[in-house]
């Protein structure tokens, strides 16, 4: 955004941090609900004080234009924006930081620093807007390397173009996406795909991560919104053909789509396009009984009537973030062709069903500006959007304020939310930090729901990365036991690796290590995610026979 500054250390504009009377109204309602915490404010320190050591590596001449080994862009590029790595740095304790950022500003420029690193076995991390909350962008790639670049894609960013007839377009993946929606604006269109990061999330971070979007039915995870994509992987170019649907064996998109860069630097993708909408109704429905609220979620998402929101806040979380008392669920319906009152209707006849109140404001009506959603639904849609910036103000000054995800099938849900509440307040006490566990729907589906727990406990100053990664584990582990997901939206990175390796079938593995040692022969791309390259992974200088085919920005035959 013009005239801001990203900070180098936490989430998002300098500008927009939590000071004055935000950071006391948050300081007083935290210490009203944990009386007793420490709430001493913690400074990040200044970039100047980090004394880093100087890079191991030096881009040759063609690549020195890309090239930055400036102290400000190398810390910025060491972590993502989870809890652990927002309270590392502020304690100044950052031990991976690359030795270079890569900057290219073509798919030419992406071929010669893959071709570079291949022959001097230094590893790459695709970094799009660096907003991984799962290691995935850390520079932890072990001792085997004699450096590590960070390829930042984030100058490759435009709409190259946009096919009216099949409501597509070509676009580059470094774009961010205001910067994205800002280019379909004017042709009427949007990619209609905004999670909580998208004002600082690229669409290769979405493709490469399998993200799910903010809106809780159809067409919320960005698999669906992809026509085709091209890769560029150290063994040559790969791209898909465009196409609405194929039934031609197992889909190359569905091998690239949450690779993480590990098998490859996805460069640009047609996705499909949606008009922008002209109607929308949104209401609060509050819930005496929490269980009401999950059954009339349960009976919507069966329903066929795919609100475009359908989150249902548990007590606590409505209490923190939603100013209510009792269970809220935020509903809303949205189109671009036709008004929305009949299925807001109809949803709120289910509601009523199950114990739903109509809440907080007059009935909804379809209106082409802004819904009427009721108090509730606005407070939290105010507190949805300012969450990560409450979380690094909270993060400074002892709290462990931290989220994790997860997907289940209904008949699961109760089992899973009675162990993760019980595996998180356990390990709470193990640790020494008081505090309480809430839960949300993000997403829901006909056969399940995606729950989504936080955390806010009082910590230990200088100790609240090692407790939170004990509440962490206890709680991934329940996931497991549950038969659940051990992340719906938020990738695999480094962070959730374990629990991965025991999610996915042992031959797939197998087949996925494959994959990537034909694809990266030398394994330099994005090391420790997803998987662990075959053992004997072929050195640099075996793998320069493997060569990208295309090194221009022609477009594809498959336009």
């Amino acid at each position: 955004m013009s005239g801001t500054t990203r900070s180098w250390w936490g989430w998002g504009n300098v500008e927009d941090a939590v000071v004055g009377p935000e950071r006391r109204e948050l300081t007083r309602r935290v210490a009203e609900m944990l009386p007793g915490a420490d709430l001493a404010v913690h400074e990040a320190p200044p970039i100047a004080s980090f004394d880093l050591p100087a890079g191991r590596v030096q881009a040759p001449p063609a690549l020195a234009p890309c090239a930055s080994a400036a102290t400000s862009d190398r810390l910025s590029h060491s972590h993502g924006q989870a809890f652990r790595d927002v309270v590392r740095a502020l304690l100044g304790k950052l031990p991976h930081v690359p030795d270079l950022v890569m900057r290219p500003t073509s798919e030419a420029d992406v071929v010669r620093v893959l071709e570079w690193c291949t022959d001097e076995n230094i590893a790459v991390i695709p970094f799009g807007g660096g907003t991984s909350v799962v290691g995935g962008v850390e520079p932890r790639v072990g001792d085997g390397y004699s450096g590590v670049v960070s390829l930042d894609l984030t100058s490759m960013n435009r709409v190259l173009e946009v096919d009216t007839t099949s409501r597509a377009a070509l676009v580059q993946a470094g774009v961010l996406g205001p910067h994205l929606e800002a280019q379909l604006r004017d042709q009427g269109y949007t990619l209609r795909f905004f999670p909580q990061s998208f004002e600082f999330s690229s669409l290769g971070g979405w493709l490469a991560t399998r993200a799910g979007g903010h809106f809780a039915t159809r067409l919320t995870h960005i698999d669906d919104l992809v026509e085709s994509l091209r890769v560029i992987t150290p063994a040559g170019a790969v791209e898909t053909r465009r196409l609405p649907g194929s039934g031609a064996g197992p889909s190359p998109d569905r091998m690239f789509l949450g690779s993480e860069g590990a098998l490859g630097v996805i460069t640009q993708a047609w996705v499909r396009l949606q008009a922008r909408p002209r109607w929308r109704s949104g209401a609060s429905v509050g819930f005496a009984h929490y269980e009401e609220g999950v059954q009339a979620v349960r009976a919507l998402s069966q329903s066929g009537l795919d609100p475009a929101n359908c989150r249902l806040l548990d007590p606590m979380e409505a209490l923190i973030n939603a100013g209510s008392a009792t269970s809220v669920l935020v509903l809303g319906f949205e189109s671009a062709d036709h008004p929305v009152t009949a299925p807001m209707e109809r949803a709120l006849e289910l509601c009523r069903d199950h114990g739903g109140v109509l809440s907080g404001g007059p009935r909804p009506t379809d209106s082409p500006d802004r819904p009427a959603r009721g108090a509730a639904a606005d407070t939290w849609r105010s507190s949805f959007l300012r969450m990560p910036y409450q979380r690094d103000a909270l993060a400074a000054q002892g709290m462990i304020v931290e989220t994790f995800e997860t997907a289940c099938t209904w008949d699961r849900f109760d089992r899973l939310r009675a162990a993760v509440d019980d595996a998180a307040r356990d390990a709470m006490r193990q640790v020494g930090a008081v505090g309480v566990v809430t839960c949300r729907f993000s997403h829901v589906y006909p056969d399940g729901p995606a729950p989504y727990f936080g955390i806010y406990a009082a910590g230990t100053w200088g100790r609240t990365v090692e407790q939170w990664d004990e509440i962490k584990a206890a709680v991934s582990e329940a996931l497991i036991g549950c038969g659940a997901t051990i992340t719906h939206h938020h990738a695999v990175g480094r962070d959730h690796r374990p629990w991965y390796d025991q999610q996915r079938p042992g031959l797939f593995a197998a087949a996925l290590q494959a994959g990537k040692a034909v694809l990266d022969p030398a394994a330099i791309l994005n090391p420790g995610v997803l998987i662990d390259p075959l053992p004997g992974r072929r050195d640099g200088a075996a793998a320069r026979g493997h060569r990208v085919s295309r090194s221009t920005d022609e477009p594809g035959e498959f336009r």
